[in-house]
C-alpha cells in the first residue's frame, strides 16, 4: 500500500466525511487539525502542481490550482494545501 493510500485510509478511519481529491491523491501527504474542527486530509502544492503540468504549463496549473482548490472552501472537511520547503 502506498503512503497516501494509507493516509486516505486512516482518514477514512478517523473522519468519514473528509473531502478528499481523487485527481491529486498522488499528492496526499499528510492529516490536518484545525482549531475545533474535525481532521482533514493535507495535500502538497508542489505535487498538485507537478500533476496539473502534465495536462498544461506550470503558469496555467498554478492558476487553475489557486482559483480550483484553495479558492474552494466547502466547510470544516475542506483539505488543506502545504507550502512546500521549496515554496517559502
Amino acid at each position: 500500500m502506498t503512503d497516501h493510500a494509507k493516509v486516505k485510509e486512516r482518514l477514512a478511519e478517523i473522519n468519514p466525511d473528509a473531502l478528499t481529491c481523487d485527481r491529486f491523491d498522488d499528492a496526499l501527504v499528510s492529516i490536518g487539525r484545525r482549531f475545533n474542527s474535525p481532521p482533514v486530509a493535507v495535500y502538497s502544492i508542489s505535487k498538485v502542481l507537478d500533476i496539473l503540468e502534465a495536462d498544461m504549463s506550470r503558469d496555467d496549473a498554478r492558476e487553475y490550482f489557486e482559483f480550483n482548490s484553495i479558492g474552494a472552501w466547502v466547510g470544516d472537511h475542506t483539505p488543506i494545501f502545504l507550502e512546500d520547503e521549496d515554496q517559502c
